[in-house]
């Protein structure tokens, strides 16, 4: 969360930042709360203060009934206070983060400057066939039957599709292994205030997030949450910085509201598995590690042989944490295009500076050199996420007789002999 301090003391730059950001916050509203709440809290410190005085004192009569009446009048305070600041801090979660000065200010969220390009878009010497087509006449991926038995939005990889979603992972680690990132794998679940401390929504009608009944936990939409929480309550040594983690998670998403948003195939699904990168640093150097996550981003895509575009989220389609974040779009040539041509560019991953948005409410925090202990600023960006990158590869890696190339980068990962995916006999 935002600290209360920079609204309190900038109230008219909030305002203007989350109308910016497309934000939906009353921050008249929450001062008048944040105001509300000091009083009481002051109110609540001297009825203790008071209190105590009295316990030091000869217990007479008066003193006697006195007391019990300021305990009563405490115990009403202090339930009231409890209230007031839980609706102080669902409140302050509202907020979003500031934005850096150099995105583009824009109500459109499509508004997005492209930074640079790597490769062209394939052009075929035949009418292209997108991944579903592909995937079903080389029989990789089930959707009929994981409706059947999970619901729509659900699918089984099959043959090598699911040799290639472990390829991906081991060459994506095997990058980030070399640029000094700690493997992981993270649990699937986390606890609501975990996700709500990161900037996700648990709850409401459009939240993207499934709640397990009965429990404070969540379904992981990504393993920023879990990496995130990690080191919740924590405080770093300085010579300790940065932390530099690489999980490895499934990923659960309800995809509310996404019904007008392209969803063919394996490109908008309930449940994936994904390759998340997730820093801990100083504050000075956040913009040095968010280009260095950007990097190893297009990496990866370039080793892959993909082409390529990279964007700079404008004010409207930043999401809650991030103070800037840069995607890269792969060029899907199934893709339909808004001109209803085919080919387009979609999001594959996306890299985010959330500043001390995440730490503040994480309370993780290190101690510099002089003993001082300051929140430290977190990062993170998406390495892989497997079935837009699959999505991107049988797409532009397709030949005019159906059969698929498997790339080169993947091909030591993959069983011997498996260098083609081609149409298997019946």
């Amino acid at each position: 969360m935002i600290d209360i301090k920079i609204i309190r003391e900038n109230p008219e730059m909030v305002k203007t930042n989350s109308r910016n950001r497309l934000a939906s916050v009353d921050i008249d509203a929450l001062l008048a709360l944040d105001t509300e709440t000091r009083a009481l809290t002051a109110a609540v410190e001297t009825a203790r203060a008071k209190r105590n005085q009295f316990s030091k004192t000869k217990p007479t009569p008066e003193i006697i009934a006195e007391m019990k009446a300021l305990g009563e009048a405490l115990k009403a305070q202090e339930e009231e206070l409890g209230i007031k600041q839980q609706q102080l801090d669902e409140a302050l979660l509202s907020v979003p983060n500031l934005t850096h000065p150099d995105v583009r200010v824009s109500a459109n969220e499509d508004d997005n400057p492209v930074l640079s390009t790597y490769g062209e878009p394939k052009k075929f010497s035949f009418v292209p066939k997108d991944h579903v087509q592909l995937a079903e006449s080389l029989d990789l991926i089930d959707f009929d039957r994981a409706t059947k038995a999970s619901g729509a939005k659900f699918y089984y990889l099959k043959n090598e599709l699911a040799l290639m979603e472990y390829a991906l992972i081991q060459y994506a680690l095997g990058i980030l292994i070399t640029r000094g990132f700690t493997p992981f794998t993270t649990p699937d679940l986390a606890k609501r205030t975990v996700l709500e401390g990161m900037g996700f929504n648990p709850r409401g009608e459009s939240t993207q997030v499934y709640n397990i009944a009965d429990s404070d936990l969540c379904l992981i939409g990504t393993a920023e949450i879990t990496m995130g929480g990690y080191h919740q309550d924590e405080t770093f040594d300085e010579a300790d910085l940065p932390k530099k983690y690489a999980a490895v998670s499934h990923c659960f998403r309800t995809e509310a509201g996404s019904y007008s948003k392209f969803s063919k195939g394996i490109f908008r699904v309930h449940q994936f598995t994904k390759i998340e990168m997730f820093q801990y640093v100083k504050p000075a150097d956040a913009d040095q590690a968010h280009l260095e996550m950007l990097e190893i981003e297009k990496e990866i895509f370039k080793g892959l042989g993909l082409p390529f575009q990279v964007i700079d989220h404008c004010t409207a389609d930043l999401g809650s944490p991030s103070i800037r974040t840069y995607d890269l779009e792969a060029w899907m040539p199934g893709k339909p295009a808004a001109d209803g041509s085919q080919g387009a560019w979609a999001e594959v991953t996306s890299t985010s500076n959330c500043t001390d948005f995440q730490s503040r409410a994480m309370n993780t925090k290190y101690r510099t050199a002089s003993g001082e202990k300051e929140l430290v600023y977190t990062l993170n960006g998406t390495a892989i996420a497997v079935p837009r990158c699959l999505i991107a590869i049988l797409e532009n890696y397709q030949n005019e007789d159906g059969s698929v190339e498997i790339p080169q980068a993947l091909l030591p990962y993959m069983p011997k002999n498996y260098q083609k995916i081609v149409a298997k006999n019946k």
